[in-house]
């Protein structure tokens, strides 16, 4: 069966009702789509949860080296990783139970997709954060 994201609705829905973000490969130059994404996202009033190993800190936020180093679940991962390192970013969220999985543009593994699902994550794939949360308007309530 294809991989088919969650409806724009369920997406509207599903962005309001977080508060956190971890963003796994998140840089700390303002030039690249991850800081940028990430940086709007905070903007909107998302706290930003820097998954990064060997940086400090971003966005004013201390970086972790993965998300088992996180000092709480965050309410979705969202990923700036290239797609071959998705199952493991997919099995540390089942292993800590996080319930959201976002994969940003380009960011496509179907099989990791679907483990996520069977695990009961909810997955939007190959789709950016920020520009959904800017169309749909939506914002943390």
């Amino acid at each position: 069966m294809q991989f088919a994201n969650p409806s724009a609705d369920e997406i509207s829905s599903l962005l309001r009702g977080v508060h956190s973000i971890a963003v796994v490969g998140l840089s700390p130059n303002p030039a690249r789509p991850s800081h940028r994404v990430a940086q709007g996202m905070q903007g909107f009033g998302y706290r930003i949860m820097p998954v990064r190993p060997m940086v400090a800190e971003v966005l004013g936020e201390k970086a972790h080296p993965d998300l088992e180093s996180l000092p709480e679940k965050p309410d979705i991962v969202d990923v700036f990783r290239a797609s071959q390192h998705v199952p493991a970013i997919v099995d540390s969220c089942v292993k800590l139970g996080i319930r959201n999985l976002w994969l940003q543009e380009g960011v496509v593994n179907e099989e990791a997709a679907q483990h996520a699902r069977e695990a009961g994550i909810t997955v939007i794939m190959d789709r950016c954060i920020w520009r959904d949360a800017v169309r749909l308007g939506a914002r943390p309530s």
